[in-house]
């Protein structure tokens, strides 16, 4: 709103201020527009595309029946005759008498095999020694046979020793109180040792306990100082026995007591 002043002499009037000037307010900015709100799509079961397809391999298979294979079988001619039955030996009476006939025959047999006395059985699978008298068995205890290590004289050659017990059927060849071992070349290759030239070096007492009974190319049966390893394969090839189970095979097994091993 514009001022006057008062005119007075000598006095030039006042030039009026300039209007003020107002700046338009900005246009409104547009709203955007609402989107579209998406509906979940529906999904078939999936109990649906099993039958559909138990359906279609069902069609398949009837238009195959109906269809063929397309192979054209034949009936098979063998090329080789079947064996001839054995001819009948008569009525079933005198199939069964026949039967037990060689049935005597055959337990006939086996108890000639069975020797005289006592005898060994050693399974050394299961690490087991039976005493036997007939089919009766008088004793049986653990004990440990032959482990099946390799051992080689040096890593670039040399000899090489299996420490396997032998199977097969032997005879106690030999018995021995109180034995001393003589130790071959292999046990102080064992122990990392050199061999002794003198026979004097290698003897060693109390290793082999009481008794030992020789079988034959050095394989023994004896004691033990380790008797917590019986059951276990851990020897160099012979049997080895507890102190108590020992003192009966000693008190049972004179020389040539047979000794069957498996």
């Amino acid at each position: 709103m514009a001022t006057w002043v008062p005119y007075r002499p000598g006095l030039t009037p006042a030039a009026p201020p300039p209007e003020p000037t107002f700046a338009p307010p900005p246009p409104p900015r547009p709203r955007p527009e609402p989107r579209p709100i998406a509906r979940p799509r529906r999904r078939l079961p999936r109990a649906l595309f099993v039958v559909l397809g138990l359906l279609l391999l069902a069609l398949g298979a009837a238009a195959l029946a109906l269809s063929g294979t397309g192979y054209a079988y034949r009936d098979f001619a063998p090329t080789v005759s079947p064996a001839p039955l054995p001819p009948s030996s008569g009525t079933p009476e005198k199939r069964m008498t026949k039967l037990r006939n060689e049935q005597r025959k055959l337990q006939t047999t086996l108890q000639k095999k069975i020797p005289p006395g006592t005898y060994v059985v050693i399974d050394q699978t299961h690490n087991r020694i039976t005493l036997k008298k007939g089919e009766e068995i008088t004793h049986e205890a653990v004990c440990s046979a032959g482990s099946g290590l390799v051992l080689r004289e040096s890593a670039t050659g040399g000899r090489k020793w299996i420490f396997d017990t032998p199977r097969g059927a032997f005879k106690v060849l030999k018995r021995d109180e109180n034995p001393v071992w003589k130790k071959p070349d292999w046990a102080f290759v064992e122990e990392g040792k050199p061999i002794p030239r003198r026979d004097s070096e290698r003897f060693e007492y109390g290793m082999l306990g009481e008794y030992a009974l020789q079988f034959g190319n050095g394989y023994m049966m004896h004691g033990t100082l380790y008797e917590r390893l019986l059951g276990r394969s851990v020897t160099h090839g012979c049997i080895r026995i507890g102190r108590d189970d020992l003192r009966v095979v000693w008190h049972d097994c004179p020389i040539g007591t047979r000794i069957f091993i498996y």
